[in-house]
C-alpha cells in the first residue's frame, strides 16, 4: 500500500524510468552498459517505492499512552524549554527519519487539536539541534483528558522540500491515525508534560503506530 500524497510522483517516476530505459535501449550500443543503465533506473523507482509505502499499523488504542507518531531512531531526550506554545519546560523527545524510513506522520494520542502552525524555513539537516527552530515545519497540538496537552513538530530536513499536515484547530484526532506526511527525509519533535513516564532511550528504533514513548 501507498500513501495518496506519493501518487503523483510514483506515476511521475514510473513513466520517466519507463521513457529512459526504452532511450538507453537504442542509445547505448554496449550490452553490459545498457542493461547496467536500465537496472539503475529500476533501482530508483524501487526506492522511490519504498519511500512513499504506507503499511497498515494495528494500534491499540490507550488513553494513557502516548504512542510513537513515526518510524525512526530517537535522536534526543531531554527537558526543554518550548516557547512557541507552552512557554514552560517540557520533555523533549525528537525521532529522525531517514530516507528509507516510512514517512507517514501518526497521532500521538486521541483527542482534540487545539493548535496547528505552519512555519516556512530553512533546510538543515534534520538532526541539528537548530533544524526545530529554523527549517520548515508544522507546530500541532492535541489535548485530553488523561495526559493533557501533548505538541509535536513535522521538521524537513536537508532533502524533505514539502511537509503536508492533516490536522486542523477543531478536528478530532484518533490514537494511530494519520495526521499527515513529510516527503524525502525528516525529523518529528514530541512535547510531552515533565511528569511523563518514558518507555525509550535513545538511539533506540520506533515503528510509529505502534510503540508506546510514555505512560501517564
Amino acid at each position: 500500500m501507498f500513501h495518496k500524497e506519493g501518487f503523483k510522483i510514483i506515476i511521475n517516476t514510473f513513466l520517466l524510468c519507463v521513457a529512459l530505459a526504452l532511450l538507453a535501449e537504442y542509445q547505448i550500443d554496449h550490452f553490459w552498459t545498457q542493461k547496467a543503465v536500465q537496472f539503475l533506473f529500476v533501482v530508483f523507482l524501487i526506492l522511490v517505492l519504498q519511500f512513499f509505502r504506507n503499511p497498515k499499523r494495528n494500534t491499540t488504542p490507550n488513553e494513557k499512552h502516548i504512542i510513537s507518531p513515526v518510524d525512526g531512531k530517537v535522536v534526543i531526550i531531554e527537558e526543554v524549554f518550548e516557547k512557541e506554545f507552552f512557554k514552560d519546560k517540557r520533555l523533549q523527545v525528537s525521532i529522525f527519519m531517514s530516507p528509507i524510513n516510512v514517512h507517514v506522520t501518526r497521532y500521538a494520542i486521541s483527542g482534540s487539536v487545539i493548535f496547528s502552525k505552519y512555519h516556512p524555513g530553512k533546510y538543515m539537516v534534520a538532526w541539528h539541534p537548530k533544524s526545530s527552530e529554523l527549517n520548515e515545519r508544522t507546530t500541532v497540538v492535541v489535548e485530553n483528558k488523561t495526559v493533557g496537552q501533548i505538541l509535536y513538530r513535522q521538521i524537513a530536513g536537508a532533502l524533505a522540500r514539502r511537509i503536508v499536515n492533516y490536522a486542523k484547530v477543531g478536528d478530532e484526532a484518533v490514537q494511530g491515525s494519520d495526521a499527515g506526511f513529510i516527503k524525502f527525509g525528516s525529523r518529528v519533535d514530541l512535547f510531552l508534560p515533565i511528569g511523563a513516564k518514558l518507555n525509550v532511550k535513545k538511539d533506540q528504533v520506533l515503528k510509529g503506530g505502534v510503540d508506546c514513548i510514555a505512560e501517564f
